[in-house]
């Protein structure tokens, strides 16, 4: 667990990620768009258990749930105090999805997930693939479902969009990774 860390660095290294690997390799097509437009909340998490990281979930519900889209469209919400083993993360999801539907702001927001640990079922620690969702911190990216809608309607073949970013990392590779210069940025190990 990384517990030296600035707010001011966890946002850098989030940013640096985001238009590195994540525009850069256009592994979500819809990024780019809120980013430019500086729609993006970046928040860190002081949480240092789950529970307070839950309060600040809920927090930044409420957050984007008032806000005007031309205002946040979307908030990455890094907590690099509180679950840094990807399995205690992944668990936490289901307690995100189900504050949701408490709060009535399912079919609303939904949450996205990316971790320096993430991986995916079936697939090996250190497959490429999982680099599509490897972000520097433990992040829960908070969405409107109104924005992914039209995002994917304005996207000839959203669906492939999963597959299309398999075939980009298998690519690229490790090496291909590491020339992105994101290894700074992806220092943070458990």
């Amino acid at each position: 667990m990384n517990s030296t860390v600035t707010n001011e660095e966890a946002i850098a290294a989030t940013k640096l990620w985001l238009e590195r690997a994540v525009i850069g390799l256009n592994l979500c097509p819809f990024a780019k768009g809120v980013h430019v437009k500086n729609q993006v909340r970046y928040v860190v998490s002081a949480a240092q258990t789950p529970e307070e990281l839950l309060a600040d979930v809920l927090s930044e519900f409420e957050v984007l749930a008032e806000a005007g889209r031309e205002e946040i469209d979307t908030i990455l919400l890094i907590h690099p105090h509180v679950l840094t083993d990807f399995l205690d993360y992944n668990d936490f999801l289901e307690v995100v999805d189900a504050a949701l539907e408490d709060v009535d702001l399912a079919g609303v927001l939904q949450v996205a997930s990316m971790h320096p640990q993430y991986q995916f079922a079936d697939t090996e620690l250190d497959d490429i693939t999982n680099y599509t969702n490897r972000s520097p911190y433990p992040t829960l990216h908070i969405l409107r479902e109104e924005s992914i809608d039209e995002a994917v309607a304005a996207f000839p073949e959203a669906e492939m969009i999963f597959e299309k970013n398999i075939e980009t990392m298998q690519k690229l590779g490790h090496e291909g990774w590491n020339a992105l210069g994101l290894a700074e940025v992806q220092r943070y190990k458990k």
